[in-house]
């Protein structure tokens, strides 16, 4: 091995997060054997370097550095496996050689940071610019902001019009070379040349670290030895570091520079996170590809396919031996046919998606997301430094069995069960917290309160959530309590409140929940707003139901949300008259979410003082309420509609009833608009109004004969209306409704369904319906029922009969028993299945 400036430390000029780089980083170490490794970052980690060695440390990781009073104001260094700075650091424990941060500290650059996003320029050096690798590695002319990529231009000097194809062929698909330092002298004389081109830098941040690295180097150099010193750093900086300056012209660029007090731990990250660029500002787009190659020993087209074919095949995609095997083929032709030494992740794409995706983008979306990305994360060990909330939580992760993962799943709680509500209290807690390590989401196959479904996803920057909640104590538990009572004091509108309170009902916040529904008082008292008083008053309700499963009390919640129903049984009636059309819009989805609210009321239980009993009157008075809404003629035609809609749902109107208001309002003494806009809220809107329509013909009557007396000027006005309504509906009902019109008034009785009752030979009956049953027909189908249904067939009910009639009386009685099972509907059912074509085209 061969050194060019054996009097001079050894200047490993790097790309960040380049695993050729690594490779190479790992070489030249092995064949130097300096003293000392000085690497690129804030000094304050010297004192966490020893923890790279730790069993627990599984990179990828990152230093975190954030001020101490403002949590928020952070910055990371993240490294993979394959950073070129944790392979020297790994090399340098392994042997026993000290280690050195030699960036600007932290303390400086956050202050620093500070400054710069102050003025309005966010291009610093530890917020960087998403993905710019060569605008930390690079620097740019003298103009503040221009940034020069130095990888895009050597590429581009090379023929290369991709800086990452340049730098895969000249570094990362290189085989070992015969002078381990010869790739870092070539390096930093390209680098040279481009600083003296583009200048020494865009930014006077970059001035000032490269002055703090090179008193830094000194340093070590006086210490050890000239030759004995070894820095691992971006290699545009290399050019810097060998510059010939003075002592007191670097302390010079340093006087006067900001501080902050900051703190430092090392904290997980991931592979979908070193695509961002923090710390010195690196961010690679493929950290899954790069970790194949550097962890490959041989061979790495062919192992990489073999994980493409794996990952296809656990999801159910046929892929083969033959498929990897021509995948492989092609991925190498490609990189014979364009020039370069071995096939790069074009090629490999490029062969993923003609061979293993069929031409398809869809899985290749997967190959990319789940490999060439990927979901890694990393491992601290216990005792990195962290505040004492991260700890908190950390013991509470381990006790509930639930552990912070990079990849997204569904986590579903049975609050029954004492540790899934610890669970589901810990992950409210967090919510409360602003920390979004998991958010709710609707359970499946089950609308009871004692469920519970989460999808999760630990991401880096939780982390920094977790230092700033800090603030707020020193527990998840005690931390959740400040915060939400400082939100409810500090709650804009009573939604606000009342959604807080649900919030603290949920986390179990006994100690909080006290303080909040101080402020609720306050606020239900003073809010006039009959519309906020609606948004409030769903919450509260809902917040009373936590209490039978959670055990939580929710006496004081249950008056408040009693209180607050009569202030808006009262002050409804006068906030519905004089409404435009999109307030009245809004103010029908208040009645809807008061009329859910009130009929939650009565699930509170007869044991307590809001129970039954009150739950009971505030019903009748709600009813009341909508009574007097259905008949005031100044009240909104959609919110009109609505309140008979409720009432008929409810029982406290009968059929004949409604037709006389829906022919009120549908009279030519009423304008069209105004009618169109009852119709809407009667039968829009998602409840169900299609089907009422059609099985009641006496309602779809008095709307038909309306719209057939609709003028033509007033119809055009009318439509849009009517198209709103009608195009919620399903199709099938659309189609039914529209046959219905179509063949006329049946003379059929109100409610008695489509058609029922019509003869096959009647001009107005439906396809596919008879007046009585055919029973040849509806025995057609019974195998297929009892196929559905899991029973055993005509053939096997008689064998098995004949063997167990001693023992169970024979299967026949129980055969014939259920035969007469089939209802009328359920022979209509039977007759439509026979008949299949002709029941779609009515019931779809």
């Amino acid at each position: 091995m061969t050194r060019a400036r054996a009097q001079e430390p050894l200047l490993l000029g790097v790309r960040h997060h380049g695993p050729g780089s690594a490779r190479a980083v790992r070489a030249a170490l092995e064949a130097g054997r300096p003293d000392v490794l000085l690497v690129e970052g804030p000094p304050e980690a010297d004192a966490l370097v020893e923890l790279a060695a730790d069993e627990g440390m599984r990179p990828p990781v990152a230093l975190l550095a954030h001020v101490v009073d403002e949590p928020g104001r952070s910055a990371f260094w993240p490294l993979a496996g394959f950073s070129p700075e944790w392979v020297a650091i790994r090399w340098a424990l392994r042997h026993g050689v000290p280690v050195r941060f030699i960036d600007l500290p932290a303390a400086h650059s956050l202050a620093l940071r500070a400054e710069d996003e102050n003025e309005g320029d966010r291009e610093g050096d530890e917020g960087g610019r998403e993905g710019d690798e060569g605008g930390r590695e690079g620097g740019g002319g003298h103009e503040k902001g221009v940034r020069v990529d130095p990888l895009g231009v050597l590429a581009e000097t090379a023929g290369y019009d991709d800086p990452e194809r340049w730098w895969e062929d000249v570094v990362e698909h290189r085989g070992a070379a015969d002078d381990a330092f010869a790739p870092f002298e070539a390096l930093g004389e390209a680098m040279g040349a481009l600083r003296e081109t583009y200048g020494d830098g865009g930014h006077a941040r970059d001035l000032v670290r490269e002055a703090y690295m090179r008193l830094q180097v000194r340093s070590a150099q006086r210490e050890f030895g000239p030759e004995r010193v070894a820095v691992v750093c971006g290699a545009w900086h290399v050019p810097a570091l060998r510059q010939k300056t003075t002592v007191a012209a670097d302390r010079a660029l340093l006087k006067g520079l900001p501080k902050v007090k900051a703190e430092m731990t090392w904290v997980p990250w991931t592979h979908r996170r070193l695509s961002r660029a923090s710390g010195y500002g690196a961010g690679i787009t493929s950290p899954g590809w790069y970790a194949h190659l550097f962890d490959a020993p041989d061979r790495p087209v062919e192992r990489w396919m073999t994980k493409v074919a794996r990952l296809l095949r656990d999801e159910d995609r046929l892929v083969s031996s033959a498929h990897v095997i021509e995948a492989v083929r092609l991925a190498d032709t490609l990189a014979a046919m364009r020039g370069r030494p071995l096939a790069g992740l074009t090629e490999t794409t490029d062969a993923v998606r003609a061979v293993l995706c069929e031409g398809s983008d869809v899985p290749l979306a997967l190959v990319q997301d789940k490999l060439v990305v990927g979901d890694v994360l990393g491992e601290v060990p216990e005792a990195a430094p962290a505040v004492p909330l991260q700890r908190d939580l950390t013991k509470l992760q381990r006790r509930l069995r639930l552990k912070p993962e990079a990849l997204e799943r569904e986590l579903e709680l049975d609050l029954r069960k004492e540790t899934d509500a610890g669970r589901s209290r810990l992950l409210h807690r967090l919510r409360l917290l602003g920390i979004g390590w998991g958010e709710p989401v609707a359970s499946r196959g089950s609308t009871g309160t004692f469920r519970e479904t989460w999808r999760l996803r630990w991401e880096p920057e939780l982390a920094v959530r977790v230092a700033e909640a800090g603030v707020w104590g020193t527990t998840v538990l005690g931390a959740a309590t400040g915060k939400a009572s400082s939100d409810a004091v500090d709650a804009g509108t009573l939604a606000d409140v009342t959604a807080l309170a649900e919030r603290c009902l949920l986390a179990e916040l006994s100690d909080a929940l006290p303080v909040v529904m101080r402020v609720l008082a306050d606020r239900a008292a003073l809010d006039a707003d009959v519309g906020h008083l609606a948004q409030a008053l769903p919450a509260l309700v809902r917040s009373l139901r936590y209490g039978d499963v959670r055990g939580t009390g929710t006496e004081a919640l249950g008056e408040v949300a009693l209180g607050l129903a009569e202030r808006i049984f009262v002050g409804l009636p006068p906030a519905c008259t004089g409404l435009d059309a999109d307030a009245a819009l809004e103010m029908r989805r208040h009645v809807d979410a008061v009329h859910q609210a009130v009929g939650l009321l009565g699930e509170f239980g007869p044991d307590r003082p809001e129970g039954a009993g009150a739950a009971q009157g505030v019903r009748a008075r709600w009813h009341a309420v909508l009574g007097v809404l259905a008949q005031r003629e100044s009240v909104a035609g959609v919110v009109r509609g609505r309140c008979v809609r409720l009432l008929l749902d409810g029982g406290e109107l009968g059929d004949e009833e409604v037709a006389r208001l829906m022919g009120l309002a549908l009279s030519r003494g009423s304008a069209p608009a105004e009618g169109a806009a009852w119709i809407e809220g009667f039968v829009g809107g998602g409840s169900g109004g299609g089907m009422l329509l059609v099985h009641d013909e006496r309602l779809l009557g008095l709307v038909d004969d309306w719209l057939s007396g609709v003028s033509d000027g007033a119809f055009t006005d009318v439509l849009p209306l009517l198209r709103r309504t009608f195009s919620a509906y399903e199709p099938g009902v659309r189609r039914t409704l529209g046959e219905l019109v179509r063949r006329g008034p049946t003379g059929g009785s109100a409610g008695t369904g489509v058609g029922v009752g019509a003869g096959s030979g009647d001009a107005g009956a439906l396809p596919g319906f008879a007046g009585e049953i055919d029973p040849t027909r509806a025995d057609a189908v019974v195998p297929i029922v009892r196929l559905l249904l899991g029973l055993p067939t005509e053939a096997e009910a008689e064998t098995g009969a004949q063997e167990d009639a001693d023992e169970e009386g024979g299967a026949e009685a129980e055969t014939e028993a259920w035969r007469p099972g089939v209802t009328e509907a359920g022979a209509r059912t039977a007759t439509a299945g026979a008949d299949s074509s002709d029941y779609m085209g009515v019931a779809g």
